[in-house]
């Protein structure tokens, strides 16, 4: 009988004995599915973080911001950078933009969260054709009114047409909700540029969109604009900036699903290991019956790891399984004192496969040792213990 055949029959004489030991089997597949459906979850979070902030940014818009800043909203525009920017090269339209966070009551729980407030001109509309609004209409300038993003309407209480809001001294009258492509900005505010600044006692704007003749043109702004040291600006593609604010907390969540999912596997692994090593004690007997009938040790290690393999993977599986059912299509916020975010949950194939080879991973190394150990027992010793 030639090794794949010993390994095929052992494996499947040891896969009949399961139903025998289906409670310590089933730790294994619970283990890992708590592994799997953690990381799989918190990694759909990095991902529909980094799809929702990188949709915002367009290659035809360019951000100017202060040398530094690493957010609009840690950046301030002096009145002669911005006049410099309404007379650089390759602009068709400008919006200048004060960004300022604010704290509002959450609808699902009640604890206060931040949400970002943009105040814009008229021609902020022109350089972000994609806003687009649901329902009324934007704010009117010299009114404390703001326009909700659909998705701070859904997280936030009394952000409905027709609410009201309190922050920086005074009442904020809801006259319009809008989209826009489903990217970050919905989950923002719009107001009056001026009429926001004047409420937070606030005499520059943070930063300014602008919208570019085409991508080709924005060379020609930077150089424009970088050339100047009194002005101490510095000039981004949207795209980038968005693409920049994604990785830095995208990371920081993959972070924490690695880290989280690996002190998980741990305790996984170490029931895995349990689990195969008693497997392995209460067929002693059978395997030392089969090397004495010249079954060899290689299909012995073989047929341990692949029943262990085998109980990694319906765990994988089953874990990738109840984050799709728990998670998939939910809606999830993220963010801190500089930008918060709503983005949606989407569990993909490629994060279900992820999730599946991390199950695998440790079923073999679960399965390795006790395999080890089963076919090093002596063939005297084996049968001794029938």
């Amino acid at each position: 009988m030639t090794s794949l055949s010993q390994t095929v029959a052992i494996t499947l004489m040891n896969l009949r004995s399961i139903p025998a030991r289906l409670g310590s089997s089933l730790v294994i597949c619970t283990g890992i599915a708590g592994v799997v459906a953690v990381l799989v979850s918190v990694l759909a979070m990095a991902n529909g973080l980094t799809r929702t902030l990188t949709s915002a940014g367009d290659p035809d818009r360019a951000l100017v911001m202060r040398n530094g800043a690493l957010a609009e909203s840690l950046s301030t525009l002096s009145r002669e950078a911005l006049l410099a920017v309404e007379s650089a090269p390759g602009i068709s339209a400008i919006s200048p933009e004060v960004v300022l966070s604010v704290t509002l009551l959450r609808r699902a729980v009640a604890e206060m969260a931040t949400v970002v407030v943009r105040g814009i001109t008229e021609e902020g509309i022109v350089v972000r054709p994609e806003i687009q609004m649901i329902e009324g209409r934007l704010p009117t300038p010299g009114l404390r009114e703001i326009a909700v993003g659909r998705a701070a309407a859904r997280e936030f209480a009394n952000l409905h047409l027709g609410g009201e809001v309190t922050f920086h001294g005074g009442p904020w009258r809801v006259v319009g909700i809008f989209s826009s492509r489903g990217d970050a900005h919905e989950s923002e505010l719009l107001a009056d540029a001026n009429t926001l600044m004047a409420a937070a006692n606030r005499i520059v704007f943070n930063a300014a969109t602008v919208r570019l003749e085409s991508p080709a043109a924005f060379d020609a702004l930077e150089r424009a604009l970088t050339s100047d040291p009194r002005l101490a600006v510095e000039v981004q593609r949207e795209s980038e900036y968005y693409a920049k604010l994604a990785e830095s907390v995208s990371r920081i969540l993959e972070l924490v699903a690695r880290v989280v999912a690996g002190i998980m596997a741990i305790g996984a692994l170490l029931g895995a290991l349990n689990t195969m090593y008693t497997a392995v004690a209460a067929r002693t007997a059978e395997i030392g019956t089969m090397r004495a009938i010249g079954f060899g040790a290689l299909p012995v290690v073989a047929s341990v790891v692949a029943e262990a393999l085998l109980l990694a993977l319906v765990g994988g599986v089953a874990g990738a399984a109840i984050a799709w059912f728990a998670f998939n299509g939910n809606d999830f916020a993220t963010g801190s004192s500089i930008t918060r975010t709503a983005l949606t949950l989407r569990i993909d194939p490629t994060l279900a496969v992820t999730g599946i080879v991390w199950a695998t991973v440790i079923g073999v190394i679960g399965g390795m040792p006790p395999a080890i150990r089963a076919a090093r027992l002596p063939v005297a010793e084996s049968l001794r213990a029938n």
